[in-house]
């Protein structure tokens, strides 16, 4: 019996590169927002099933998960992929941006993850069963969320993109605690990957052109570079498909040099990190003036 994914974010960056990972071997629900590219994703193979949602719309969301218990009665696999980067100065931003921040990162991974759970209840089973699985492989569904390196909270700038994540984090983590043992075939885990080359940062700059002030272009300069000189997808897309074999994976994974860094650096006394991030940014400043 073919593995159920459910990707969502699955039109570029890590959630396109999933669906392309799995879809040779797996039945993959696939969601997107831009319906220019529901062929695109009917391309890719016979076993993906585009599906639309827009984690802005709880009715999307409620349609979405509605029309995935219509084609399938289980989930293996939630890979929450989807997401957007929202920048802006703490003293002069809109609290609304900030809530469309929350709305999109986590609050609608919430909203549809609940949605989805029963239909990866098949792992509560019998000893004998879950035995019985075991001997053709690992049962256990899971759900993987993308998270960042910008969960740790060490920069400035995009602070609701960091909150966001360290939000999703902190309540999906709670949910790993709250599973009764009994119940305990669901694992859920988060990947923080530092800075990837995805078009997520060219479409953070068009998202955030009008919310920096003077004298911050060297964020948008930054974007542009991490577009670029990022960690490779596929070593994260390779990281995710490790993690989805195991039998008991960790509750979290870091990624890259630079959120290795970072996890580090958030270990620090809260005095000596906003020492060490002003001075980056004043070297900064220096470079692009």
């Amino acid at each position: 019996m073919k593995k159920v994914y459910v990707i969502t974010g699955a039109t570029s960056g890590i959630g396109n590169a999933l669906v392309k990972a799995f879809a040779d071997d797996a039945l993959v629900f696939a969601g997107y927002r831009n319906e220019n590219y529901e062929r695109d994703l009917r391309k890719i193979s016979s076993n993906v099933i585009p599906f639309y949602i827009d984690f802005e719309k709880k009715s999307s969301i409620r349609q979405a998960t509605a029309y995935i218990k219509s084609k399938t009665d289980r989930i293996d696999t939630l890979i929450n992929a989807a997401g957007c980067v929202i920048a802006g100065e703490m003293t002069v931003i809109d609290p609304d941006d900030v809530r469309r921040q929350f709305e999109v990162n986590t609050f609608s991974h919430l909203d549809f993850s609940q949605r989805l759970i029963p239909l990866m209840k098949h792992v509560i089973a019998s000893e004998h069963q879950r035995s019985s699985w075991r001997s053709r492989g690992n049962p256990d569904s899971k759900i993987i969320n993308i998270s960042s390196m910008s969960s740790f909270g060490v920069f400035p700038y995009v602070a609701p993109y960091c909150a966001s994540k360290r939000a999703l984090d902190i309540l999906f983590n709670s949910m790993l605690l709250e599973i009764p043992p009994c119940n305990g075939g669901l694992k859920i885990v988060s990947v923080k990957p530092g800075v990837i080359v995805t078009p997520l940062w060219e479409k953070s700059i068009e998202l955030n052109k009008n919310k920096l002030r003077n004298g911050m272009e060297f964020l948008v300069e930054n974007a542009r570079k991490n577009a670029k000189n990022g960690l490779d997808v596929q070593k994260v897309v390779k990281l995710i498909k490790k993690i989805d074999a195991l039998e008991n994976p960790k509750a979290s994974y870091t990624i890259g040099l630079d959120a290795k860094f970072a996890e580090i650096l958030s270990k620090l006394p809260q005095d000596w990190v906003n020492f060490i991030v002003k001075k980056g940014i004043n070297n900064s400043l220096k470079l692009n003036y």
